[in-house]
């Protein structure tokens, strides 16, 4: 995502006022967007402590829904006590849009909130944070951020703690701390689906604290919050993850938010500066995958272009064997399988393989191949999607830096996945995976 910039006009500050108090400031601006939400105007509230001296950068608190739970008399103590680091606290409200005389003609907080792609993530990355940055406090004081995602915390209720998952979920260099409180993970815009993914991606380096109450059903035609809290939080046992829970008695409200959000706090950030780590997911095939050196990152190369193998087939991927073929299903996020006669016919062809997207879309598919033990890689912009003989993901792996629609080709060797790029590079990262051996058909799954 970080490739899809885009260039935006951004009207800067039509007002600011300043709350002082002994220990920080607060600077109160409205902010409007032309970007990637356009025509939406926030407020953003923007917390500073009293000792930060704008010559070294803060880590960053972004809570959404604005100024929640006292945070910032909250976090000034635990600054005070050494319990946070120099942190600066970025509190913005929903987008909304207005008319000419005022007038409100949409709410925008469903749509940027409980949306499961990645396109709150990069508001925040192109739009926002960089508006933060320009901010420069009466006495001179800049306001600077670290780069660094541990260095950088998210905090939401209801639709915004879905947000604020997910903005760490799409985008762990930018955050790796997140406390989720009553989380909307139901069927409102692909929410329920979280916890499934979850289990299928490799686990990404994020720290995690999630609250719901037994009694949180506030509305019963999307689901039912605390069930899909505690399914969330199963998944990200089962994923490996460093979480935490508070499940109590409560319903759709913030009285047990206020009432943990200190301890909470400590917690996310109980052992700054260290890093904050991937975890080992008991997914039994990523387990299989993963090498001694695991650190889910992939390498790029230069390439000669003489090197890049092609596909000249409209079959985008052959069975080791030669007896299976797959084709993208035009339309649909499934793939087309085909049994494959001893004449070389083309039988019996169905809408096989499954694939998971995040957005409600049509995925961007790119290169796809078999590995010695028939499973089948495809490289997609939800990541690189690894299905089992019955056309079921069983696995995500992360995706690299590049849009699948630049993507060549796909190959496996002993050790090693290759994906090759228009721009003549490679894509390849270390796994625990066997090349596929022409001719050989591998053992089968039985009917799953």
């Amino acid at each position: 995502m970080q490739t899809m910039k885009k260039l935006i006009s951004i009207f800067l500050l039509m007002s600011m006022s300043l709350m002082t108090h002994a220990e920080y400031t607060i600077v109160d601006t409205l902010y409007y967007s032309s970007g990637i939400y356009p025509g939406t105007e926030r407020v953003v509230k923007v917390y500073v402590p009293g000792k930060y001296t704008g010559e070294t950068p803060a880590c960053l608190y972004l809570g959404l829904d604005g100024v929640q739970c006292r945070a910032p008399e909250i976090i000034d103590s635990l600054i005070a006590v050494g319990k946070m680091p120099m942190t600066i606290g970025v509190f913005v409200e929903a987008g909304v849009v207005k008319n000419k005389r005022g007038e409100m003609m949409r709410f925008n907080r469903s749509n940027e909130f409980d949306m499961t792609d990645g396109h709150f993530a990069q508001f925040i990355e192109e739009e926002l944070l960089p508006f933060v940055e320009g901010i420069t406090l009466p006495d001179g004081r800049r306001v600077r951020l670290s780069k660094d995602g541990a260095d950088h915390m998210i905090f939401g209720l209801s639709s915004g703690g879905i947000a604020s998952f997910n903005v760490a979920w799409q985008r762990p260099d930018l955050f790796k701390r997140v406390f989720c409180s009553i989380g909307t993970f139901v069927s409102m815009r692909g929410g329920n689906d979280l916890q499934a993914l979850v289990r299928k991606h490799e686990p990404l380096p994020i720290r995690l604290f999630l609250h719901d109450g037994e009694n949180d059903v506030w509305n019963p035609i999307f689901g039912h919050w605390y069930e899909a809290n505690k399914l969330m939080a199963s998944a990200l046992d089962f994923a490996g993850y460093d979480v935490r829970y508070d499940w109590n008695d409560g319903g759709h409200d913030g009285r047990r938010t206020n009432q943990i959000y200190a301890s909470v706090m400590e917690w996310l950030w109980h052992d700054w500066p260290m890093p904050i780590n991937r975890g080992m997911s008991k997914n039994g095939l990523l387990t299989d995958l993963q090498v001694s050196d695991y650190d889910g990152e992939w390498t790029c190369d230069p390439i000669d272009s003489d090197d890049i193998p092609l596909v000249y087939d409209t079959l985008r991927a052959v069975y080791p064997d030669g007896t299976l073929g797959v084709i993208p299903h035009k339309g649909t996020n499934c793939l087309w399988q085909y049994y494959i006669d001893e004449e070389g016919s083309r039988l019996y062809g169905q809408p096989f393989y499954w694939l998971h997207s995040y957005d409600n879309s049509q995925l961007k598919i790119g290169p796809m191949a078999f590995d010695g033990d028939g499973y089948l890689y495809v490289v997609t912009n939800a990541g690189v999607q690894i299905l089992d003989h019955n056309g079921r993901v069983r696995a995500i792996l992360s995706q690299p830096d590049i849009d699948p629609e630049y993507c060549l080709s796909m190959t496996i060797e002993d050790g090693r996945l290759n994906i090759y790029t228009v721009e003549s590079t490679v894509y390849w990262r270390h796994l625990n995976i066997k090349a596929p051996v022409a001719g050989v058909r591998p053992k089968g799954q039985g009917a799953g």
